[in-house]
């Protein structure tokens, strides 16, 4: 599997730096770990071209950024805010992205929206309306959606916001699951959410790397400044109370 390259990537909006020179070796599952703010959107959407590239390079083995119509197509990008027409059917905003990204053939188109339906387990739910659909069930329909066109590349943005402890606990495995033979680029400031998914993560703040290794080795940065004790609920106060 080819490694995605970043170097000295840049990005200011007006007097602002909110990337500052980011070099990245990116291959496997690799975590975005950061508060709001920290520059993880901006990079992940210039890393999905929905950003110009201002300074810096990016590729992936021989393609480079500087031609994005080459790129897209290695591209699957869910947001952190996805959203559909509440009164389709699951299967119609499917076959809809579908048509956009260029799965103009009708045999093929339904070959691939039935296997991504049957990836994320919503087959059955194919021919509900998103309206219908929990909240969990709606970040796998874009899931789906950018797993059309079998990306290199599975750009994931705030992958479990807004999603009950159930919910996230299905989503990561999801995430675990299609991870075979591709890069999965996941950001979050949700610690648990990259230390279950994760081969690799990156501390950022403020546009810039404060940290990238191995989970191991974050670990090992850490031990000794965390601490985890448990505590009986008749010990715990509750306003002013004991």
């Amino acid at each position: 599997m080819d490694t995605l390259e970043i170097r000295n990537v840049k990005k200011k909006y007006k007097n602002k730096i909110v990337l500052n020179n980011i070099s990245l070796s990116i291959k496997g599952t690799y975590g975005l770990l950061g508060p709001n703010g920290a520059g993880k959107t901006t990079l992940m959407k210039t890393i999905a071209t929905l950003i110009p590239l201002e300074e810096g390079t990016i590729s992936f083995g021989d393609i480079s950024w500087e031609n994005d119509q080459s790129v897209k197509p290695l591209i699957g990008y869910l947001p952190q805010y996805f959203s559909a027409y509440k009164t389709m059917k699951v299967y119609e905003v499917l076959n809809h992205f579908a048509v956009l990204k260029g799965i103009t053939n009708k045999e093929r188109r339904m070959s691939e929206l039935d296997s991504v339906l049957e990836n994320v387990n919503l087959y059955e739910q194919r021919n509900e309306k998103i309206k219908n659909l929990s909240g969990g069930m709606i970040r796998r329909v874009g899931i789906a959606q950018a797993l059309l066109g079998d990306p290199k590349i599975l750009i994931v943005d705030e992958p479990t916001a807004g999603l009950d402890i159930q919910e996230r606990v299905r989503f990561r495995n999801l995430l675990r699951k299609i991870a075979t033979n591709r890069t999965i680029i996941i950001s979050s400031h949700i610690v648990e959410d990259l230390e279950t998914i994760c081969d690799h993560v990156s501390i950022m703040n403020k546009g810039n790397i404060l940290f990238e290794g191995t989970r191991q080795e974050i670990l090992k940065v850490v031990n000794g400044l965390i601490w985890e004790k448990e505590l009986q609920p008749e010990s715990v106060m509750v306003g002013n109370q004991l």
